[in-house]
């Protein structure tokens, strides 16, 4: 029997405040152990909670951003379990009144080749609200150990409807909506810090078969890599728990992403037995239409729409687009450098950003591209050099590495190093092409012969004796002229 898999994501994202969402005690990570808490958050007698504006307005701009719906009133709820990470023995969250409804993650699925562009389509949300986040547990062979640092930090949970079908689609949800969160300025969404973490729900059903099967949750997913692993694992063992007469039963699992292996937790939980009820010491909150307005206008341009400007307005090809838009702070210097150099070097630029300086970035101990040296201006000024040939290609390429590693312009570079382009005399590059062209007979013939690639063959020795002061152009020129003659 053939399968269809049936997917919904469960993704918490840590809103990036200075405070934590109920209390004004810093939120951070990093910090010595239960160093970030206060009376609120280790639940002492009499603390009361006081919302944080900023987190509530983040949350607000995560809905406009994913077009959701903003509840014109929203409320609090306490959600109860007993668990060491949970001081209060109840997280504060938001049930039947969650701040945004619907909205939907755009996602690009992976195209027939790489550097060709997938199908696009909207995952659906089921809602997005906001909580505060538990302590982190810390086990050990002998012992158990809670730190209560994370505890109160404000959390985003953003829930999908269960409208994916493969562990691909999973990953281009997780992918485009962490960028998203990035590009708003929501989160960093480092999923080693437990900035980003998900939860899948996973359920088979034979095709063609509308009715949802057993869902299993698949918890400890802490990379989007992992994410898409231990989806693919979930699916094949359900297969084959039924293909052999078994019965699915609705539970939560643990992924090892290092083992690739998975094992049972406990049994899922429903709604109704973490006993839902309004909070008693928070007031719910109106949100008008000028509160929305004004987190609207702080929305930025989101990659998969950048990338279908990139490639109208730049006429960039998809190899291109494809890498420059997933970081805001890379397409901005992709845009700024266009600006400088000129619009008609922008696939000139996306290429220099693309292979040269995504290179550089990579090396092990290289800057960040926020403290990167060769700013805009650098490399627009290497391109303006290069298009009015006062620099030649490969020189290009080592003034890049030099400025790179300085920060110094590239006409000063060139000035230095004697990297300029000096004009070639004709005569010295005729007999530059005669000599190239008198020491290779083979090639002579298979040019002569029709094969046209055989005069790269002449083009090496032709830069070496010039020094790579000959302009391309030219030596292809003069030697073709030369071949066609006696």
């Amino acid at each position: 029997m053939n399968y269809e898999a049936v997917i919904g994501l469960e993704v918490h994202v840590q809103i990036k405040t200075h405070s934590k969402v109920f209390t004004r005690v810093a939120a951070g990570y990093g910090q010595p152990a239960n160093t970030l808490t206060d009376p609120v958050v280790l639940a002492l007698p009499g603390t009361l909670p006081v919302m944080n504006k900023a987190a509530l307005d983040a949350a607000i701009k995560a809905g406009l951003l994913l077009n959701a719906a903003i509840a014109p009133v929203c409320k609090w709820d306490r959600k109860n379990y007993f668990y060491p990470d949970s001081p209060k023995n109840y997280q504060i969250s938001q049930y039947d009144q969650p701040i945004c409804v619907g909205g939907a993650v755009e996602i690009e699925l992976p195209g027939p080749a790489r550097n060709v562009m997938g199908a696009h389509r909207l995952v659906p949300l089921t809602r997005i609200h906001l909580e505060e986040d538990v302590g982190k547990l810390h086990h050990s062979a002998t012992e158990s150990l809670v730190d209560y640092n994370r505890a109160g930090t404000p959390l985003l949970e953003i829930v999908s409807e269960p409208e994916m079908h493969s562990a691909e689609e999973a990953f281009a949800y997780l992918t485009s909506l962490r960028a998203t969160m990035i590009y708003g300025g929501i989160s960093d969404c480092d999923m080693e810090k437990g900035q980003l973490r998900c939860d899948a729900n996973i359920s088979i059903r034979p095709v063609g078969e509308t009715k949802l099967g057993t869902k299993v949750e698949l918890k400890n997913l802490n990379s989007i890599s992992f994410v898409r692993d231990g989806i693919d694992l979930e699916i094949k063992r359900q297969v084959a728990v039924l293909e052999r007469g078994g019965v699915l039963i609705q539970e939560t699992r643990d992924y090892d992403g290092q083992t690739g292996t998975s094992q049972s937790l406990r049994s899922k939980e429903m709604a109704h037995d973490y006993r839902y009820f309004p909070d008693p010491d928070l007031m719910p909150v109106k949100v008008d239409a000028a509160w929305q307005e004004r987190l609207r206008a702080e929305c930025p341009e989101l990659p998969l729409a950048k990338q279908r400007r990139f490639a109208e307005r730049y006429q960039l090809p998809y190899t291109l687009t494809s890498v420059l838009v997933w970081q805001r702070a890379l397409a901005d210097y992709f845009e700024e450098t266009v600006r400088l150099a000129g619009l008609d070097q922008a696939q000139v630029v996306g290429n220099w950003i693309v292979n040269d300086l995504l290179r550089e970035l990579a090396a092990p101990a290289a800057p960040g591209l926020a403290e990167a040296k060769v700013r805009p201006s650098h490399l627009a000024a290497l391109v303006q050099l290069v298009g009015s040939g006062a620099v030649r290609a490969h020189a290009a390429k080592e003034i890049f590495t030099e400025m790179f590693a300085t920060g110094e312009s590239p006409e000063a570079i060139a000035d230095r190093r004697g990297l300029k382009a000096a004009p070639t005399d004709a005569g010295e590059l005729e007999q530059w092409c005669r000599a190239a062209i008198a020491g290779n007979a083979k090639a002579q013939a298979e040019f002569r012969a029709g094969k046209d690639s055989a005069i790269n063959a002449f083009k090496g020795p032709v830069m070496k004796a010039a020094k790579g002061r000959a302009d391309p152009p030219r030596v292809d020129a003069m030697l073709r002229q030369l071949l066609a003659g006696p």
